[in-house]
């Protein structure tokens, strides 16, 4: 299978819950809490698993802390994909929409600290 992806996936493992969806024509969803739990991050998206069935075209806001340190990625993500899993769970992919090129330094260093820690894992 060909890898269309523009940028590398990386594992990723964090929780979040989504309360307000939103459309650029101003069409919201609000009070959703909807729990997720995002699998893998890149420079383009995140990928994420949630109970809740969530509209293709709708964005969120969220606050990422990838390098476990005070520096938050506070970015708007937009659900352009979802497929259904055997577990009755949805996954879902997500683009990042405006996020500032200057920004990709943070998935840098988060992609230079995992590569770290594999190699010290293998190391033992």
């Amino acid at each position: 299978m060909i890898e269309r992806r523009r940028t590398k996936r990386m594992p990723f493992s964090m929780t979040l819950e989504i309360s307000n969806l939103y459309k650029q024509d101003n069409v919201r969803v609000e009070n959703l809490n909807a729990p997720i739990e995002i699998v893998n991050i890149s420079k383009g998206g995140i990928g994420f698993i949630s109970e809740s069935i969530l509209p293709l075209g709708y964005y969120f806001n969220a606050n990422i802390n990838l390098l476990n340190n005070e520096e938050l990625l506070r970015c708007v993500i937009k659900i352009i994909r979802s497929q259904p899993l055997e577990n009755g769970k949805t996954m879902y992919g997500c683009e990042f929409v405006g996020m500032a090129d200057i920004l990709s330094y943070i998935f840098d260093e988060y992609d230079k600290k995992i590569s770290a820690e594999q190699g010290e894992a293998a190391d033992s």
